[in-house]
C-alpha cells in the first residue's frame, strides 16, 4: 500500500499579497481548477494501490485543509496538526509513526510505502510523474530512501542540487553522491552541463519502517521528541493534535539535512515532468501559459502596450499601460507592484509589514471559518460592517461579546437565531439586534448559503472580544 503524505505547512510569504500566513499558497487555486493541495492529490489518480492520505499542516489551517479534502471527496487517514513549525524532518517522522499506528490489520499493510509530497508544487506532465513514482516504488520496496531529482532546464540559483553517481543509462534510480547548496550562476551552469545534477524537489519515497530506523539512527533527538509527541497526541474530530510542549521541544531540521545527506541508502530518481515549486511570482508566471504578449492575466485585467507581465485582480479592475516584465497583484486590501527581477524581495516587504504590526501579513479582508466566512466591508470609529456567509447546515458558536452589540440583516437564505433564552427564524429582509453581553448564535438550517449583513457598534471591535460556550468545531476558549 502506498500512503501519500502531504506536507501542507509553510506561510508562502513570497506570494504575498495573495498568500497570507493564515491562507498560504498551498490552499489557493494558483494553477489549475483545484487548490495546490487538491492538485497534489489529484495527480495520484490512477496510481495503483494508493491509500488514504496523511496530511501534515499548521493547526491554524486545519479547517481549510479539511474543507478542501471534503470538496474533492477525500477522506484522510489523518490530518496531523503541528502547533509550531519544525521543518520537514519532524513532519516526516510524525507521519511515519501515524502510518504505522493506523495501518489496517494484516501483514501486507503493516509497513506501508510513504510518498512525501509538498502541497505547493506544480507538475505539468502527470504521466511522467506517475512513471517516476513507479520507479521510486521499486527502489523503496528494496529498502532505499528515494528522492526525486528534477532534471534542470536552466542554471537555477534558487534551488539546491543533488549529484548522482554514474550508472547505466537503463537505471531509473541512482545512488546519491552529494547534496549541494544553492550555487552561484557559474556553478549552476557547470551542474547543468555535466548532466549529473538535479534540482532538489523535496519529494521522497520509502517504507515507513526504513525511514523510522534511519531517523532513530541518524537524528535520534528528532525521533525521540516526535515519538513522545505522538504518544500523547489527541484525536479531535478529523484531526490529530500534537501537544505543544512535546512537539515544541523537537529540534527543527529539514529531512535532507537530518537523514538524506547522512544515509547510506539514498537514491535519486530523475523527474522531467514540468516541475516547479512556485516559489515566487516569476515562477508562477512561468507555470502558466500567457497570451500573445507573454502576459498572464487573471481576473478583471485590461492592458495596453504591456508585455511579459503577471497581472491578477481579485475584486476590481486592474489596468496596465506600457508595463514590461512586472508583477501586479490586487486583492481586496492590498496591491503589489514589482519588477519580475525583484520578486524575491517580497519576503523583505512582508517582514517590514510584520514589524509594523499590519494584519495584511496574516489575514485577507475576507476571513474563512469552518462555518463559512466574514468580509469586513466597512469600518470606522466605534462601528464595523461585515458580510457573513454561513454554509448550509453550519452553525456559529454560542458566544457573547463584552464590548460590542450587533445588528443582523438577512439578505439571502433563512437564519435560525439564538438570542439569550429565545430561538427564532429570520427570513430575507428581516433583522434583529443582539445587545452587548447577550449570548447568541447564527445557524443556517436551509439548503442554500445564508448571507447576513452585520453591523457592529461598541467601544472595542477586535476579534478577540469573544467568549465561546458551545462550538461544534472544538473551539471553546479560542478566538479563531
Amino acid at each position: 500500500m502506498l500512503i501519500p503524505v502531504v506536507l501542507s505547512g509553510g506561510s508562502g510569504t513570497r506570494l504575498w499579497p495573495l498568500s497570507r500566513e493564515l491562507y498560504p499558497k498551498q490552499l489557493l487555486p494558483l494553477v489549475g481548477k483545484g487548490t495546490m493541495l487538491q492538485e497534489t492529490l489529484t495527480r495520484l489518480d490512477g496510481v495503483p494501490e494508493v491509500g488514504a492520505p496523511l496530511v501534515v499542516c499548521n493547526e491554524s489551517h486545519r479547517f481549510l485543509v479539511a474543507e478542501q479534502l471534503l470538496e474533492r471527496g477525500t477522506k484522510a487517514q489523518a490530518i496531523l496538526l503541528e502547533p509550531v513549525g519544525r521543518n520537514t524532518a519532524p513532519a516526516v517522522a510524525i507521519a511515519a509513526m501515524a502510518a504505522v499506528a493506523d495501518a489496517p490489520a494484516g501483514k501486507a499493510h503493516a509497513d506501508p510505502l510513504l510518498l512525501i509530497l509538498p502541497a505547493d508544487h506544480v507538475i505539468r506532465d502527470v504521466n511522467t510523474f506517475q512513471a517516476a513514482v513507479a520507479a521510486g516504488r521499486k527502489a523503496a520496496d528494496e529498502g532505499k530512501l528515494v528522492t526525486f531529482g528534477v532534471v534542470p532546464t536552466k542554471p537555477e540559483t534558487g534551488y539546491g542540487y543533488i549529484r548522482r553517481t554514474p550508472g547505466p543509462a537503463s537505471d531509473t534510480a541512482f545512488p546519491i553522491a552529494q547534496f549541494v547548496e544553492k550555487p552561484d550562476l557559474a556553478t549552476a551552469q557547470r551542474y547543468v552541463d555535466s548532466g549529473e545534477y538535479y534540482w532538489n524537489s523535496g519529494m521522497f519515497m520509502f517504507r515507513a519502517s526504513t525511514v523510522l530506523d534511519e531517523l532513530r539512527k541518524l537524528a535520534p533527538a528528532i525521533y525521540e521528541a516526535c515519538a513522545q509527541a505522538y504518544t500523547v497526541a489527541k484525536r479531535d474530530l478529523d484531526f490529530t493534535r500534537l501537544p505543544a510542549k512535546e512537539f515544541g521541544a523537537c529540534p527543527s531540521d529539514s529531512f535532507d539535512y537530518a537523514v538524506m545527506e547522512k544515509t547510506q541508502h539514498g537514491v535519486v530518481v530523475p523527474l522531467d515532468a514540468g516541475w516547479s515549486d512556485v516559489g515566487s511570482w516569476s515562477a508562477l508566471h512561468e507555470a502558466i501559459t500567457g497570451d500573445e504578449s507573454g502576459n498572464v492575466r487573471i481576473g478583471d485585467v485590461l492592458t495596453v502596450d504591456t508585455q511579459g507581465c503577471y497581472l491578477q485582480s481579485t475584486s476590481r479592475l486592474v489596468a496596465a499601460v506600457g508595463l514590461k516584465d512586472h508583477v501586479v497583484v490586487e486583492t481586496k486590501d492590498a496591491v503589489l507592484v514589482a519588477p519580475k527581477s525583484r520578486v524575491q524581495d517580497v519576503k523583505e516587504l512582508v517582514t517590514l509589514l510584520k514589524k509594523q504590526g499590519r494584519y495584511e501579513t496574516s489575514l485577507h479582508r475576507e476571513v474563512f471559518r469552518p462555518w463559512g466566512s466574514y468580509d469586513s466591508i466597512d469600518h470606522g470609529d466605534r462601528f464595523q460592517v461585515k458580510r457573513l456567509t454561513v454554509k448550509p447546515g453550519a452553525s456559529m458558536s454560542l458566544q457573547l461579546h463584552h464590548h460590542r452589540a450587533e445588528h443582523w440583516i438577512v439578505v439571502a437564505g433563512t437564519a435560525r437565531i439564538t438570542r439569550g433564552e429565545e430561538t427564532f427564524l429570520l427570513e430575507e429582509n428581516q433583522s434583529t439586534y443582539i445587545p452587548l453581553g447577550t449570548k447568541h448564535r447564527i445557524e443556517n438550517p436551509g439548503k442554500i448559503m445564508l448571507h447576513i449583513i452585520e453591523v457592529q457598534s461598541g467601544t472595542y471591535l477586535g476579534e478577540d472580544d469573544i467568549v465561546r460556550f458551545e462550538d461544534r468545531y472544538g473551539r471553546e476558549g479560542q478566538t479563531s
